[in-house]
């Protein structure tokens, strides 16, 4: 054994030493900071490649943040294999150029099953004309403006894609303007080729029998006219896609979740101690106007499992509840009985025919009455030993805005079956008395029938949400006029579509929570697999997040991620409680009086029992 044989493998040559020795007196004798005098003490006794490594991690601190010095934007497929938008963010980190992390963002399109040829291609087009835009502004303007920027500045960030939307909506409003200007002058305005108005239509004929001033007994007001449809500019989408990826940025960098980061956003003062996991809707079947069966009203039928559950014990029930509905589809059609009349007419012995799975990612099933589907749930939680009301409750999707026959000023809720707005009041009031367990109604009506609106909030509020999805208007506009009580409901589904950035996110959320309003995070028809949304309704503290049914990749992928989220939240300790589900009438009074007291109004008893359910018997 030599003389230092026995140190040999705990301590570095004698040669090592002399040089740090000389390195030592070196920077004393050049003024070095104290830290670094301890730094190279403390590396002393450390192998060649540990000393290195410790004093690289101790000079990344010391060394410029990093920034943004590229964004990229492609041209992918959603899960429907329709056209969506990736954004890649890299980042000049110690001089060198690096991927940090990739976002994908679906077009805000809905996707219809039936629909005439002509209207698919037209929309087709515009879809892929949108994400074309898209990648053409993050790869050429957007980039540029974002270069140098530090990820972890999301406000200003924000603010520089607003910025530049801005621009680009007047630039489409000057070509519109001029593109305009350009036909009228092209109209020919010479006095022989004006047409002449057409003859006054002559008076009705007065009928045999009829006397002067009698007037139909029957007169219903006459429906609104739909409201414009919101305009999108093309290519807005690249927007929220950025704005996500940068976000998302930050989160890697400073190697945290991105649910933290949004929190972070969403309470930039203190950080909340507990974060909790929205409760979740997911869709189980789909017996809406695109399915084959006559029944129109029922897009969605939604299960929400019991607070006191876990995510992952409540999509494990629900589960359950689906593999017996495929069970009962492949069941064999009874003998058939006589045939008794059910709800408008319907035929309750008509058994379902078969089902599909939908976009959604649920089955769509036939059915020809409104009963029909919600007597099928509640028969399986029966053999499953569940309860509805107690378990897991239901919420329907109505989606009124497919159902309204223009020609008829009418919902047309089963096929050829057909109400008028005052009507479906008394339908939904009628649907609740016989299904309790039914604690949410989503567009129950069209945005236009404000006065329902109304009526069903007064009659349901105190035991039912009544959610605007469709039939609210785009979070940008909501913004923009600050009113989130037209129409009057319980609370509305947000989505991350189109120029939404994160802040624009949060500010909607604190709007929402403003008015003691519930917020509903929502996909979009045609998702992609990011998983991103989960992050951004923990780090919102939204109440419920609705991703569709628990079959196709783009959906599960989410409720997956929702599981990681609850996992980590429990190691960390930081998993906050879900509060139990309770209703809150307030009339627009009420929310003054509870916005100038700074407090809340007594809620009133919770639904669910206090204690936890267990998810099976």
């Amino acid at each position: 054994m030599g003389e230092d044989g026995g140190r040999r493998g705990c301590g570095p040559p004698r040669e090592l030493q002399k040089l740090k020795q000389q390195a030592l007196e070196y920077y004393r004798e050049n003024d070095v900071p104290r830290r670094l005098e301890e730094l190279l003490n403390a590396t002393f006794y450390l192998q060649p490649a540990d000393v290195y490594g410790h004093l690289a991690n101790y000079f990344s601190k010391l060394a410029k943040p990093p920034t943004i010095c590229k964004v990229v934007g492609k041209k992918v497929l959603d899960g429907l294999g329709l056209p969506a938008l990736q954004v890649e963010i890299f980042c000049t980190i110690q001089n060198f150029s690096k991927n940090i992390c990739s976002v994908v963002m679906a077009t805000h399109f809905e996707v219809h099953d039936n629909t005439v040829p002509e209207l698919a291609e037209a929309e087709e087009a515009e879809r892929a004309d949108a994400v074309r835009t898209a990648v053409q502004w993050v790869n050429e303007t957007i980039t540029q403006e974002l270069r140098g920027l530090v990820p972890s500045s999301q406000a200003e960030v924000d603010q520089v894609l607003r910025t530049f939307f801005e621009n680009k909506v007047q630039e489409d409003k000057e070509r519109k303007e001029l593109e305009k200007s350009l036909e009228d002058s092209t109209v020919p305005t010479l006095p022989s080729l004006i047409v002449p108005p057409p003859p006054p239509t002559p008076p009705p004929s007065k009928k045999k029998g009829q006397k002067l001033g009698m007037k139909r007994s029957l007169t219903e007001k006459p429906i609104a006219a739909p409201e414009p449809v919101e305009p999108v500019l093309c290519g807005s989408m690249a927007m929220g896609a950025v704005s996500l990826a940068v976000a998302k940025t930050s989160a890697v960098l400073s190697s945290n979740p991105l649910y933290v980061k949004i929190a972070s956003l969403k309470h930039p003062q203190e950080q909340p101690a507990k974060l909790t996991i929205p409760l979740l809707m997911v869709s189980l079947v789909s017996c809406g106007k695109s399915s084959p069966g006559k029944l129109n009203l029922m897009k969605e039928l939604i299960c929400i499992p019991h607070p006191g559950l876990s995510a992952k014990q409540g999509v494990e029930m629900l589960m359950e509840i689906q593999k017996q509905i495929n069970k009962t589809i492949e069941m064999p059609p009874p003998p058939k009985a006589e045939a008794k009349k059910g709800h408008n007419g319907g035929k309750r012995g008509q058994q379902l025919i078969t089902g599909k799975m939908s976009h959604l990612g649920c089955l769509t099933i036939t059915y020809d009455t409104i009963e029909q589907p919600l007597l099928l749930i509640q028969g399986i939680c029966a053999n499953l030993g569940l309860e509805l009301g107690t378990n897991l409750h239901l919420a329907i999707n109505c989606a009124a805005h497919e159902l309204m026959d223009y020609s008829k000023g009418k919902y047309e809720v089963v096929m050829g079956t057909y109400k008028n707005a005052a009507e479906m009041v008394d339908l939904y009031v009628d649907l609740i008395n016989k299904f309790p367990a039914i604690i949410a109604l989503i567009d129950p009506f069209r945005k236009e029938d404000s006065e329902q609106w109304d009526s069903l909030y007064n009659a349901l509020g105190s035991r039912c949400y009544t959610i605007a999805g469709s039939a609210s208007k785009s979070i940008s506009r909501l913004l923009q006029e600050g009113n989130i009580s037209t129409p009057k409901s319980s609370g509305l589904v947000i989505k991350h579509t189109n120029q939404t950035t994160m802040c624009d996110l949060v500010e909607i959320t604190n709007l929402i929570d403003s008015k003691r309003r519930v917020a509903v995070f929502g996909s979009t028809e045609g998702e992609s697999s990011d998983d991103s949304l989960v992050d951004l309704a923990v780090g919102l503290g939204v109440r419920f997040i609705k991703f569709g049914g628990l079959s196709r990749g783009e959906r599960v992928t989410k409720y997956n991620r929702v599981f990681t989220v609850e996992e980590e939240l429990v190691q960390s300790g930081t998993l906050g409680l879900n509060e139990e589900l309770t209703f809150s009438n307030l009339n627009e009074e009420d929310e003054a009086a509870a916005a100038l007291a700074g407090e809340l109004p007594e809620p009133p008893e919770p639904i669910f029992p206090t204690e936890v359910v267990e998810a099976s018997a």
